[in-house]
């Protein structure tokens, strides 16, 4: 596992992270409690953060990065099944080993907190404890969703409603209308995407190509993508609802 412990120790008030973390709810005095099982990790793209069923003996938010979560069939066959995002939440409270692979697909930085007294915690503080129901019932809410993706909606509505996620994450994470252009970067290449998607490379790239030259988005650079018009996008994403994917 390649990993680099962080000496330099940023202040949950000051964490960009903050208002969408597990820490969300918590006071002064409960995130110094919270301070005091801290510690900070990194990983390059496509270092191992954890093994399925390997001993986790810490839990952790995303701070800045993406990783995947992956499962292994017996006969080697490997599937992408999950994104965590900035401010997304790594590891169980109760459950000793890892349930999926996870690897960094970007450069990666992790607030991290010792599993037994960060477990202590959340029987001692009701906010830390209402703050992870809320967002693992979210969770459960965005698995639904990417069911209907993956099993009902086109190949243009599959990639429309996966940017759709990342440009609902980035306004949310910055406090940024979604009406405003928002610039988001891809964390999986084509290959990856169109894995993750269940489509064929050449779908993803003429799909992309296609939103392009309509003006719904527009390329920046190798994988920057700015989206000047988020309804639109919005639109062809087929979705009704405001992003209970994206809590």
């Amino acid at each position: 596992m390649l990993h680099q412990k962080l000496s330099n120790h940023i202040s949950c008030g000051d964490c960009a992270i903050r208002h969408r973390a597990v820490c969300a709810r918590c006071d002064d005095d409960e995130l110094a409690q919270l301070e005091a099982v801290k510690f900070y990790r990194s990983y390059p793209a496509g270092a191992a953060v954890v093994w399925s069923g390997e001993q986790m003996d810490f839990v952790a938010s995303v701070v800045s990065g993406i990783a995947a979560l992956t499962q292994t069939m017996e006969d080697g066959r490997r599937q992408m099944v999950g994104l965590l995002l900035p401010s997304d939440f790594v590891g169980r409270p109760g459950r000793n080993q890892a349930a999926y692979d996870v690897t960094a697909t970007t450069e990666l930085v992790m607030c991290c907190f010792r599993k037994k007294p960060f477990e202590q915690l959340i029987v001692k503080l009701p906010h830390i404890a209402h703050r992870l129901l809320e967002m693992t019932l979210d969770e459960l809410d965005a698995a639904r969703e990417w069911m209907l993706l993956l099993g009902r909606k086109t190949a243009r509505e599959k990639i429309a409603s996966f940017l759709c996620i990342l440009a609902r994450r980035e306004a949310a994470l910055h406090m940024k209308s979604v009406g405003s252009t928002i610039l988001i970067e891809l964390p999986l290449t084509r290959e990856e995407l169109a894995d993750y998607l269940g489509l064929t490379l050449e779908t993803v790239s003429r799909q992309i190509s296609a939103l392009r030259r309509e003006g719904v988005l527009n390329l920046v650079g190798k994988r920057g993508i700015s989206v000047p018009d988020f309804d639109a996008l919005q639109d062809i994403a087929g979705d009704d609802v405001d992003g209970a994917i994206l809590s």
